[in-house]
């Protein structure tokens, strides 16, 4: 493992390397978002389908990550790096030829396959460059950055859109990755060496999960974050049929209200770096899934009585998106804290959990016999109280093997 860099200047880079390769995966999802109407009409079917190429990209990301931790183990973080981004890059421009929605689905499952190797060597290296203490803050700062992606992301995606089509997003995407490829090899410093004493053969590398899986701090955290960052998940693979389709606005205005709920989830993360000051991070996840579900509860309640109309919906989302930014930073520096030498390992692990789940649960959301705003608010609902239930029956085990670190 390398040193920690010495100045701030080394930090800020660093922290903007590792939160470019974060973006990846929101500006394939979000660029593409307001093209769902056209999708759906270029190949003859309904939005619902075109969401679950949504879907099919957070399995896809999933799955990649357990492939991918290990070997960030074994060859250090850059050549894995290196080999995913160039499939992402191959795998988006296919999505550009593609010319019917099953063939979309696939083809953004192997997207996702190489994109997601971005995300786990950023978290694995906030853990080679970063001490524990000061992990959860430097999450926050790239949720800030992650979280811009949606700012931009669907204004961008409308404008290439309307003045060259949805197929070119793709291309877009492609270049994008490409000039963060460039940075990586240049700018970016090998954060932990590669290690030959790690096996690439099944049995060692199941035994590796299963060392981080059964730490109690490990499951509990990234469970219950899991759950409760579900609701983003939920949220974006439905907000082009809620938005354009139930409320019916344009292209562009979606673009906008996508921003504007995207300042939710960045504030959320922001105020999460000036509690981490005055709290410690159990304190701050558990406090901050009380008010997601009580937010979430009044959503629900409120939805299955028709109350709210697109300023309500927006209002609710908001506070929900912004809990999401705090609960992730705090579950996911509790989760990667006892891991140093298997970090890549524990990301891994930690991203397929939460990336899974939230792929499964928003696919849920078209099986419920409710409307869509009814639907979503019920996965919300659900999904954080478990996340709460985890936390709080969890108390005594976390007593236990917390430790200072709490």
């Amino acid at each position: 493992m390398i040193a920690i860099p010495r100045t701030k200047q080394e930090n800020f880079l660093l922290i903007l390397i590792l939160g470019a390769l974060n973006t990846i995966t929101p500006f394939s999802i979000d660029m593409y978002l307001p093209a769902f109407p056209k999708i759906a009409s270029d190949f003859n079917t309904q939005i619902d389908k075109v969401a679950l190429s949504v879907s099919t990209y957070f399995l896809g990301y999933a799955l990649g990550q357990i492939i991918y931790g290990p070997l960030l183990d074994r060859f250090g973080r850059k050549p894995p790096l290196y080999v995913g981004l160039i499939l992402y890059i191959i795998a988006t421009i296919g999505c550009f030829t593609t010319s019917t929605i099953e063939a979309l689905w696939v083809i953004r499952f192997m997207q996702a396959l190489g994109g997601c190797v971005a995300s786990v060597a950023a978290m694995a290296m906030v853990r080679d460059f970063f001490p524990v203490e000061k992990s959860a803050s430097v999450i926050s700062f790239l949720v800030l950055i992650l979280g811009a992606s949606p700012l931009l992301a669907p204004t961008v995606g409308s404008f290439i859109i309307t003045t060259w089509g949805w197929h070119t997003v793709f291309i877009a995407l492609a270049a994008i990755t490409f000039l963060i490829l460039v940075v990586v090899f240049f700018f970016l410093p090998e954060g932990h060496a590669a290690d030959k004493t790690i096996s690439l053969k099944p049995v060692p590398i199941i035994n590796g999960f299963k060392t981080v899986l059964i730490a109690p701090r490990f499951y509990v955290f990234a469970l219950a974050g899991s759950f409760s960052f579900s609701g983003l998940f939920v949220y974006v693979a439905n907000s082009p049929s809620i938005f354009m389709g139930h409320f019916h606005l344009s292209e562009k205005l979606y673009g906008g209200v996508f921003a504007v709920l995207s300042v939710g989830f960045i504030g959320g993360s922001q105020l999460n770096h000036f509690f981490t000051r005055k709290f410690t991070n159990q304190q701050i996840l558990k406090t901050a899934l009380i008010v997601q579900a009580i937010v979430a509860i009044v959503f629900l309640v409120g939805s299955t009585q028709q109350w709210y109309g697109l300023i309500a919906v927006l209002v609710l989302l908001f506070v929900l998106l912004s809990c999401c930014g705090v609960t992730y930073p705090n579950a996911a520096a509790l989760c990667m804290a006892p891991f140093s030498n298997n970090a890549g390992t524990a990301s891994a692990l930690l991203g397929f959990i939460q990336i899974g789940l939230g792929g499964l649960i928003s696919a849920s959301v078209s099986m419920l016999p409710f409307g869509e705003i009814t639907a979503m608010a019920t996965i919300m609902a659900t999904t954080v109280i478990i996340a709460l239930a985890i936390v709080s029956s969890a108390k005594n085990v976390l007593a236990k093997n917390i430790g200072s670190l709490a």
